[in-house]
């Protein structure tokens, strides 16, 4: 799993027809510090974004868990769609120790 931050949406009007009804959010991966320090947003100098389906409802700017690959399709609402990133978290806080 990784941490990321929702930077935003996708709307495809064509798209596979299993993903239709299927939310898609832009995410930008988060180390685990920038997830603790609070940072409202993640550093200009990223670039690496993914699309990601929302299984559980996520909003712009939330901390999120997200999981790639076969994981994703074994995410609750992915089961047999055609997506290699899934958002199956919400975060409420980070503690490194």
């Amino acid at each position: 799993m990784l941490l990321a931050k929702v930077v935003g949406t996708v709307v495809a009007t064509r798209k596979d027809p299993r993903l239709e009804g299927q939310k898609l959010l832009i995410v930008m991966p988060l180390t685990p510090e920038e997830v603790e320090r609070g940072q409202k947003s993640p550093s200009a100098a990223k670039t690496n974004y993914l699309v990601a389906v929302d299984t559980v409802d996520a909003g712009y700017r939330e901390t999120v868990m997200i999981v790639q690959g076969s994981s994703a399709r074994l995410a609750s609402t992915c089961k047999d769609i055609p997506v290699d990133a899934a958002i199956v978290g919400i975060v409420d806080a980070v503690t490194l120790k």
